[in-house]
C-alpha cells in the first residue's frame, strides 16, 4: 500500500490517494467522518477560529461503500480561507516555518499562504487514510488509541492542561505537548529489521505530521538511565502465548512486534505562528525586518494531532499486515 497527499491549505482543496487497498473492505462513513471531526479546526474554543465541514469527496475506489482495489481518491475543498492575511509575509519568512526552506527549495513559487503544502491542514487527507485504516484494523481486533500526556509541561486533568493552553493564548504566545498512543490487539512478527522496522515504519508516518519534533517507543530516552536487568522484559507463558511481564520495549524488538501493546510518544513543538513581534529578515532587500503575525491560528496544535498520531499508526500498521 502506498499513499500521497495533495493539495495547499489555500487551494482550492486538498486531498489523499491511496493504492494498493485490497477489494471489499467496507468503509462506514460516518465513522470517517466523527474521525475528521476530531482533527477538523474551528471545533473548540482553543483551535483556530477557521471553520471548515472537513467532508471528503471519493473520486474513485470506491463503490457501493466498499473498495474496489482501484486507487483510492479522495478530497476535501477549502471553503474558509483568508490569503490576504498572508499578503505582508511574502518577502519575510516566519520565524518557526518553512517559509524560508520553501524559498530556496523551490526558488520562490511556492504558495505558503496558511503554510501552503507544509501546513498542518495537510493532516485531513491523512486522517481519511488513517481512518480508513482504523476501521480495517478494528476488524482484526487491533485497536489504535492516542491521549495528550502533557501540554507545555503541564500533565495532569484536562482541565489544567487547557487551562495552560489559555495562558499561552492570553500572552498571545503558544504551546507544545506531549502525545502517547497505543496500538492493542497487534500480532507477533510484524515489521522487518534494519530499515523497515515498525519503529521505523511508524516514525516515517508521524513525522509527516507539521509540528512533531521527537518520538520514542516503549521507555524511551528513559532507557538510556536504566541497567539491562531493569530494561529487559522477563518473558513467560500465558495461555500458550508468550508475553513479557513489563513493557519497557514498547512492544517492538528487532523492528519487528512481540504482541505486547506497541506503545510510543510524540512531542509537538508550540505552533509557531504568534503574534509577539519577531526578527526576520526580507529576502528581497536583505534587510533585517520584524513581524508579527495576524490571521487564525491555533495556541496549540496538540489536540489536533491526537487523531493524526492515531492515523500515522493505523496506516503504518496496516501498511506493514499487508
Amino acid at each position: 500500500m502506498t499513499f500521497s497527499i495533495f493539495g495547499e491549505s489555500h487551494g482550492p482543496a486538498i486531498g489523499v490517494t491511496i493504492d494498493g487497498l485490497p477489494a471489499g473492505e467496507a468503509i462506514d462513513f460516518d465513522t470517517l467522518q466523527a474521525f475528521l471531526a476530531r482533527r477538523a479546526p474551528g471545533n473548540a474554543p482553543h483551535t483556530t477560529p477557521r471553520k471548515e465541514a472537513d467532508i471528503p469527496e471519493f473520486l474513485s475506489g470506491i463503490k457501493s461503500g466498499k473498495t474496489t482495489g482501484a486507487p483510492l481518491t479522495a478530497i476535501i475543498r477549502n471553503t474558509n480561507t483568508r490569503s490576504a492575511d498572508y499578503a505582508a509575509l511574502t518577502d519575510t519568512p516566519r520565524p518557526g516555518h518553512a517559509d524560508y526552506t520553501a524559498h530556496v527549495k523551490y526558488g520562490g513559487q511556492a504558495d505558503m499562504s496558511g503554510g501552503g503544502h507544509f501546513s498542518g491542514r495537510l493532516t485531513a487527507p491523512l486522517c481519511i487514510a488513517g481512518g480508513i485504516c482504523l476501521q480495517i484494523l478494528a476488524r482484526r481486533g487491533i485497536t489504535i488509541e492516542a491521549r495528550i500526556a502533557s501540554i507545555g509541561g503541564v500533565s495532569g486533568s484536562e482541565a489544567e492542561m487547557l487551562a495552560e493552553i489559555d495562558r499561552a493564548k492570553g500572552d498571545h504566545d503558544s504551546v507544545g505537548g506531549i502525545i502517547e498512543c497505543t496500538a492493542t490487539g497487534l500480532p507477533a512478527g510484524l515489521g522487518d529489521p534494519i530499515f523497515d522496522g515498525m519503529e521505523n515504519r511508524i516514525a516515517s508516518l508521524v513525522f509527516g505530521i507539521p509540528g512533531v519534533k521527537g518520538i520514542e517507543f516503549g521507555a524511551g530516552f528513559e532507557a538510556a538511565a536504566m541497567r539491562g536487568s531493569k530494561h529487559n522484559d522477563p518473558f513467560y507463558w500465558d495461555s500458550g502465548t508468550v508475553k513479557t511481564r513489563t513493557n519497557h520495549h514498547g512492544g517492538v524488538l528487532g523492528g519487528i512486534t512481540t504482541g505486547m501493546p506497541l506503545t510510543f510518544r510524540t512531542a509537538i513543538k508550540p505552533t509557531p505562528s504568534i503574534a509577539h513581534p519577531q526578527e526576520t529578515v526580507n529576502l528581497r532587500t536583505k534587510q533585517p525586518a520584524t513581524i508579527e503575525i495576524q490571521g487564525r491560528h491555533d495556541p496549540c496544535i496538540v489536540p489536533r494531532a491526537v487523531p493524526c498520531v492515531e492515523a500515522a499508526a493505523a496506516i503504518a500498521v496496516y501498511g506493514a499486515m499487508l
